[in-house]
Parts: C-alpha cells; structure tokens; sequence
C-alpha cells in the first residue's frame, strides 16, 4: 500500500457502499460537482472507470485531469486511494 492520507484511511475503514465521490481522497467539492455533473456522483462510479483503465496510474490521472480539471496531485491521490482500496478488497 501506498502512504495513506487521513482522508483515505477513513475510507479504506468501512465498505465503499454509497459514499460520495467527495469522501475519495483528493477530491473536495470543486472536483466533486464537476464529477457529479459528468455523471460520477458516486465513488463506486469513479472505481468503475479506474478498473475499466485497468488501474493504469497514467491513464487514470489522464482521465482525471482531462475529465474534471484535477490537477495532478489531486488525481494521484485519488489514484493511490483506489489502488489502495483494491488492494484491500479485491
């Protein structure tokens, strides 16, 4: 696993479920309403496209970035939070 921010660790702790796109780490309520209205209101959305991309860390920030404006950071962390995540559960 990679380093975990406090965000993710959150959401690493219970099952992914209905969260809000906005509970994956680096992805406040800009990035959030901007997912939301490209039709990934939900993380389980966003997991979706990441295991569609096959958990490909360049494309997935690619995607991010092209997507909703995310700067890298804010895309590499969301990266990490699903990789970690799937690490976990799958």
């Amino acid at each position: 696993m990679s380093r975990i921010s406090k965000k993710c660790s959150i959401f690493l702790a219970e099952p992914m479920g209905e969260k809000s796109v906005t509970e994956l780490s680096g992805i406040g309520p800009t990035l959030g309403e901007r997912l939301t209205e490209a039709g990934f209101d939900k993380a389980y959305h966003v997991l979706g496209q990441f295991l569609i991309l096959k958990k490909d860390e360049v494309l997935f920030i690619h995607w991010m970035r092209e997507l909703c404006s995310a700067s890298s950071k804010q895309a590499s962390d969301c990266y990490d939070c699903l990789n970690d995540w799937c690490e976990e559960f799958l």
